[in-house]
């Protein structure tokens, strides 16, 4: 596992940050679809609520069944909740992941086969159908995922064709991003076709000679510097973190009932290389362990460094304090929290 973090961070150093990482293109995004549905087959792990006694019973009679709802007394269905993104530009036939989740006492719905459901935008419109066997989180067998288990049925009104501009949409609000966009825009074109409206978007006119997607993609393929944009990934069902090497962390200190971490800047850049002022002992991976630069127990630890200690020393120093994940998570959180890192921290599951 450590090469393959190394590897990752060397090649993530590689690649520049481009407009497409910081920015969306206005009309370009994805739509919510939400549905309501039963599942069937469980192993007596589904809920006996009113609602979904009733839901079966509409389900039976328009195969002709008439049953009242005190006569069912099963408990192998459950009724849930469907939701899923609609993508830009997505076509019939197109499949998409969905994701269940149980709104009565069912205990498990994994394994269950999700009832064909239909899947509607907020206009009330039906842009998808869902069906297929649940896959329950590994953590909460309530919810659950069907991959590829939509199918788009109707597709968003929206073209490209005969637009002669495009709107982009910094992620984050900042004037000197949107002022570095508009200038490296009109550098890479030659001439002014950017203008930044606000600290948040940025106008772009399409030339004449251009298609407008081979113009979007022209857009987004520009570089920006470096520093530009910094992002952490944060996966809480995997429990994983995605960061690149040099996402720097100011002087900060966490305490809790558990551990204490203190990271600080060396304050002496001139005598960093100098073992009576930096001792330490080297174990690797450029790491070194006693008091300077990374002092490592089971319940302290400190950062320091030549440059500002980045995530990838805090989370090295973590694991090397054999910290659970969700405690490494968490505290990347706080640290977000109270302003010492000025990332884009994107949480997902």
């Amino acid at each position: 596992m450590k090469y393959i973090v190394m590897l990752f961070l060397v090649i993530n150093s590689l690649f520049a940050v481009t407009i497409k990482d910081i920015s969306n293109v206005v009309g370009i995004r994805d739509n919510q679809l939400i549905g309501y549905g039963l599942v069937v087959g469980l192993a007596g792990t589904g809920d006996k609520s009113q609602f979904t006694m009733q839901s079966l019973q509409n389900l039976l009679r328009n195969s002709y069944i008439k049953i009242p709802t005190s006569s069912i007394k099963s408990k192998n269905i459950a009724a849930v909740m469907v939701t899923a993104d609609l993508p830009p530009f997505s076509r019939q036939g197109d499949k998409i992941k969905v994701k269940i989740s149980a709104i009565g006492d069912a205990k498990s719905i994994d394994h269950g086969e999700l009832l064909l459901t239909q899947l509607k935008a907020v206009d009330g419109q039906v842009y998808a159908l869902a069906q297929g066997s649940i896959i329950s989180d590994a953590k909460n067998s309530t919810t659950g995922f069907i991959y590829d288990g939509g199918t788009i049925e109707n597709e968003v009104d929206y073209s490209l064709v005969n637009e002669n501009s495009v709107t982009l949409s910094l992620f984050k609000n900042d004037a000197k991003q949107a002022y570095e966009v508009e200038k490296k825009i009109n550098n890479h074109f030659g001439k002014k076709l950017a203008t930044a409206t606000d600290t948040r978007t940025v106008e772009v006119k399409k030339p004449q000679d251009t298609s407008i997607v081979k113009f979007i993609s022209d857009i987004q393929a520009i570089e920006l510097t470096s520093d530009f944009k910094k992002k952490i990934i944060i996966d809480m069902q995997r429990e994983s973190i995605i960061a690149g090497a040099d996402i720097r962390i100011d002087p900060v200190t966490v305490a809790t009932n558990k551990f204490t971490i203190r990271i600080k800047k060396f304050p002496d850049e001139n005598s960093w290389e100098d073992p009576k002022a930096n001792p330490g002992q080297d174990i690797g991976d450029n790491v070194k362990l006693n008091n300077k630069p990374i002092a490592v127990d089971i319940d302290n630890t400190l950062l320091n460094s030549k440059n500002t200690p980045t995530v990838s020393d805090l989370v090295r120093a973590m694991k090397v304090m054999k910290l659970p994940m969700t405690e490494i998570i968490d505290t990347i959180k706080m640290i977000k929290e109270l302003g010492a890192l000025n990332v884009e921290v994107e949480i997902r599951g």
